[in-house]
């Protein structure tokens, strides 16, 4: 053990002073050579997940496991493109800045990954919970961000349901009373849910996601919920998981959204673009959905870095330096901010992209117009 010990920490010593020695190099960190960052998902087992992402997402899933997540993005995430093999998502961030993250990310989030893109298999209900802003969360959970976050449902089994905000207008007093006496579900607010849903939930929105849904999430890089029923369940130690009442009645929305689901609204199609829809667009995050059937190019956007998942089919990544990443089913790439005009997108496939944006950007502002009055703040 002392020797496989050993031997990591040489292989880190390695990558951190080859690391070094390339930001170290002329012409600074924009230029040292920093391409498509293609990540290994990490898989997450929990007590409500299944076994659908190995179909819908393409993700190799342990038998007998019942995986509820596969985190995108995450810090702890593996690069797996040369010439930055084997890095994590995190020492990337540390090691280039703003070359990879850009300047509007900075101003947003600071000088840390600003997204965590998953997929989620509900193969039993989440418990109900809500998540704060960024306001409440960094004054009582230690400077974190709140979560503000967009779920793009992949597919749902015949009468699978989420919960969206509370069925009527209520008060603190009354929702903690429900808890208390375990009745809590009269107030909640279900909705169908069907392959192809937008629903975005900013925070303070009280949701849950049922059985038998299984979709794509974009949101604030936040681990803040605050979880206010969970149906009596154990865990496998026997003992119920926590709930966090009293945060959660700081922080929810006692008024019900006049929309649960988001219409995706149609964006300027380039050559080898088939559809192009922005899906939610917020101060926080654009989340866009492409079919491309040919070469699209990529332009450069130094004010973020962006995010592509692959839904359906396969792509190639080809930047200026003729870099080549292959994306299949289920796999992500992050395009730091710094790449340059010439990059492209080739192939037969439905993705996801997102980015933040600019106060002026386009599809902010095209969501915004046709969304005015209707969320309190995004």
């Amino acid at each position: 053990m002392a020797a496989a010990h050993d031997e990591r920490n040489e292989l880190g010593a390695t990558l951190d002073a080859d690391l070094a020695a390339e930001i170290d190099a002329p012409h600074g960190r924009a230029n040292a050579g920093l391409g498509p960052l293609k990540l290994r998902a990490s898989l997450h087992e929990t007590i409500w997940g299944g076994q659908r992402l190995g179909e819908i997402a393409g993700k190799a899933l342990p038998a007998g496991t019942r995986i509820g997540e596969s985190w995108e993005t995450a810090l702890d995430s593996i690069v797996v493109t040369p010439p930055h093999a084997n890095q994590t998502l995190e020492r990337m961030v540390e090691a280039y800045g703003q070359a990879l993250l850009g300047s509007r990310t900075l101003v947003v989030y600071g000088q840390r990954f600003p997204l965590l893109a998953k997929f989620l298999d509900a193969h039993d209900w989440l418990s109900v919970q809500a998540h704060p802003d960024d306001a409440y969360a960094a004054a009582h959970e230690q400077g974190k961000l709140g979560k503000t976050e967009t779920w793009y449902i992949l597919a749902a089994e015949p009468g699978a349901q989420i919960v969206y905000g509370l069925a009527r207008p209520s008060s603190r007093e009354e929702v903690r009373a429900a808890i208390a006496a375990n009745t809590l579900e009269p107030l909640l607010r279900t909705v169908e849910a069907h392959a192809g849903d937008v629903i975005f939930v900013p925070a303070g929105t009280v949701h849950a996601i049922g059985a038998g849904v299984t979709l794509y999430e974009l949101q604030e890089y936040s681990d803040v919920t605050y979880r206010l029923y969970d149906y009596g369940r154990l865990q496998a130690n026997g003992q119920p998981r926590a709930l966090h009442v009293e945060r959660a009645l700081d922080v929810i929305r006692y008024t019900p959204s006049p929309l649960e689901r988001v219409t995706p609204m149609e964006l300027e199609l380039e050559p080898g673009l088939v559809a192009r829809h922005v899906l939610v667009a917020c101060r926080y995050f654009v989340l866009e959905r492409l079919v491309i059937a040919g070469t699209v190019p990529e332009p450069a956007q130094p004010s973020s870095c962006r995010i592509i998942t692959v839904l359906s089919g396969e792509v190639d990544i080809v930047t200026e330096r003729q870099r080549q990443v292959h994306l299949g089913l289920g796999e992500t790439a992050v395009l730091p901010a710094s790449l340059g005009d010439h990059t492209y997108i080739s192939g037969e496939a439905t993705l996801v992209r997102s980015y933040v944006p600019e106060p002026d950007d386009a599809s902010l502002a095209l969501w915004r117009r046709a969304h005015d009055g209707v969320f309190s703040a995004d």
